[in-house]
């Protein structure tokens, strides 16, 4: 389908916007006719009032469930099936955020947000209206977002505790920590963003929530990583929900720093922790809640839970790196180890490494050698996408740069983008960073790096989406192999292990005392399977990658499907970078606190 799609450029509206085109006219019209349509359940009038390809995306406001409708008659499909369920009303214009885009000379569209209310939710739109050859304008795109729930505020801003308190906070937060007086609604496994951010969420809405790290420390899972560890995402992409990294923070933050940060964001933000514990078990619940949970403290003494909410929040593959199963790894006499148990390049003094890999942590690990003197050989298997962050960045995240829109409208208009009309998109800003990249991607071919422009040339959008890698954001290690710095061997296939380091299946070998792999992370449904009885194994959904739709599978929801008879059912997976895990972290504890407040609507 996706193939078939093309971008409402003016040759094929066959239209054109003039100068002077009055967008708060145009708007305001259009959208008094959609509110009206919308408030009276019209679905006839409210495809009127679209373009035959349209995109409509919602999440959560009027499906209970991610989605993304593509043509009209998927659209009413959906709207006669939906509209009927909900009372809606209160529509208004945000008028302060109207406007005409240009993103290429032969696109234009209005762009405009929106807010409504359904029947349990506060919800915001935007819509963008193309011009047609008849004058008319129609929307494009609609995304629809639930934001709050009626009844059920954060509490927050005029809403936090005014109340003073006078030497009692310390005792006060250590019996919190330890819920001695309240057991939680809610446990998250896993303290790194995703979980922090899902528990702040949580907290802000009531819900009694406790984080269980294994790691002695908030951040450990950054700060055990390699130590040339660094953000490839700017710092506007990267705020974390309530509190917003401080005006002096650098673009690109260190992996260390980030660490500390997560601690500090724990501690301000009243975080219920356990750290140094461990989860045994997750097992459906017999007193009433659905499922019980069995953690164990660094002293041994284990404790058990009773919940109806388990937030899996892991990180891709749950830090259970995937290495290939090349033969005669017992024949090496040297070390074999993945990214994810490597630390420091100065551990290999001396000795000759290879990298198995060619994408993000490859590229990160083999710059860390070379800066240490250390002999290392990339080994590339595919082609992978490289773009300069110099040249992508501003290109790619123009939204998320120093003079930008507020984070939380970023992440709305961001998130109003359907992912296959982004790829369309894409196509076009792929080619203008290639060229802009021109003579840094011609010198790694050069030198033998095979490189893509992704999917259908559309960039690392649908790798990352698909399968969280596949491309290299380049901050430097790509003139360190154009230069020879970092060795390159990308001829052909590894055939097996020898005594000595590789045979490839062309005949040649390659010598190494150490051979990395910085080939992934295996599928996140693993850890789920260490703890959740064999019996709900095969029932766990595919939790990244996109549906047909072109919707993540089960992240930021539940991972046992749709069905209200799910047995997997207050299962759920919060994962992600930092922006991901910022803007659904929200859409997660939404849903969590509509189930306990007794108004989940039925998903779509």
């Amino acid at each position: 389908m996706a193939n078939q799609l093309t971008l409402p450029t003016l040759d094929n509206l066959r239209s054109s916007v003039t100068p002077d085109v009055d967008v708060q006219t145009v708007a305001s019209q259009w959208f008094s006719a959609f509110s009206e349509a919308m408030q009276s359940k019209n679905v006839t009038a409210v495809t009127n009032l679209l373009v035959d390809d349209v995109f409509w995306r919602d999440m959560l406001a009027l499906t209970w469930d991610f989605h993304t409708f593509q043509s009209i008659s998927s659209v009413k499909t959906f709207l006669s099936d939906q509209l009927p369920l909900f009372s809606l009303s209160s529509f208004k214009l945000r008028e302060d955020l109207v406007e005409l885009q240009r993103p290429y000379p032969d696109i234009a569209w209005i762009q405009a947000f929106f807010d409504f209310e359904t029947t349990v939710g506060i919800a915001s739109g935007v819509f963008r209206l193309v011009p047609l050859a008849d004058g008319s304008w129609k929307a494009h795109t609609v995304f629809t977002n639930l934001e709050n729930l009626k009844g059920f505020p954060e509490q927050n801003g005029p809403r936090r505790n005014y109340e003073p308190n006078h030497g009692k906070w310390a005792a006060k937060r250590a019996r919190e920590i330890e819920c001695v007086d309240e057991e939680p609604s809610v446990v998250v496994i896993g303290g790194g963003q995703s979980g922090l951010d899902v528990a702040a969420r949580l907290k802000m809405l009531g819900m009694k929530t406790l984080v269980v790290e294994k790691n002695e420390r908030i951040g450990d899972n950054w700060r055990k990583r390699y130590a040339a560890l660094c953000l490839h995402d700017p710092v506007w992409y990267d705020h974390m929900p309530y509190i917003p990294f401080p005006v002096s923070w650098p673009v690109y933050t260190p992996a260390l720093k980030l660490a500390d940060w997560l601690e500090s964001y724990a501690h301000s933000m009243e975080l219920d922790v356990w750290t140094s514990t461990t989860v045994v078990s997750v097992i459906p619940g017999t007193k009433g809640k659905k499922w019980t949970v069995t953690v164990q403290r660094a002293d041994g003494k284990e404790r058990t839970f009773e919940v109806n909410h388990v937030v899996f929040a892991l990180g891709f593959g749950s830090g259970m790196g995937r290495v290939p199963d090349i033969p005669g790894q017992d024949d090496f006499h040297g070390q074999i180890l993945h990214s994810s148990q490597h630390n420091l390049a100065t551990d290999h003094s001396g000795k000759k490494v290879v990298v198995v890999g060619a994408c993000t942590s490859a590229h990160d690990i083999c710059a860390d050698y070379v800066d240490n003197g250390v002999d290392v050989t990339m080994v590339q298997r595919s082609p992978s996408y490289i773009m300069s962050t110099k040249e992508g960045m501003p290109r790619l995240m123009s939204i998320f740069w120093e003079g930008g829109p507020p984070t939380d409208v970023a992440d709305r208009i961001n998130a109003s983008y359907p992912n296959s009309f982004l790829k369309l998109m894409h196509q076009r800003v792929t080619k203008d960073i290639a060229d802009a990249d021109k003579e840094l991607l011609e010198g790694l071919r050069k030198r033998g790096f095979k490189t893509t422009l992704g999917d259908d040339d559309s960039g690392f959008l649908l790798m990352a989406w698909n399968k969280a890698g596949g491309y290299y954001l380049d901050v430097g290690a790509s003139q360190m192999i154009i230069d020879g710095k970092i060795k390159l061997k990308s001829d052909g296939p590894i055939s097996r292990f020898t005594q000595t380091g590789l045979l490839f299946e062309d005949g040649s070998t390659l010598d190494a005392d150490v051979v990395l792999f910085a080939t992934g992370y295996a599928d996140p449904r693993n850890v789920y399977r260490t703890l959740l009885p064999e019996s709900l194994h095969e029932k766990l959904y595919p939790i990244w990658g996109l549906d047909k739709e072109g919707e993540l599978n089960s992240v930021w929801r539940e991972v046992g499907g749709r069905s209200k008879d799910s047995e997997l059912n207050g299962i759920w997976s919060m994962m992600g970078n930092l922006a991901l895990c910022r803007f659904h972290s929200k859409h997660l504890a939404l849903q969590i606190k509509s189930y306990e407040e007794g108004i989940f609507g039925t998903r779509y």
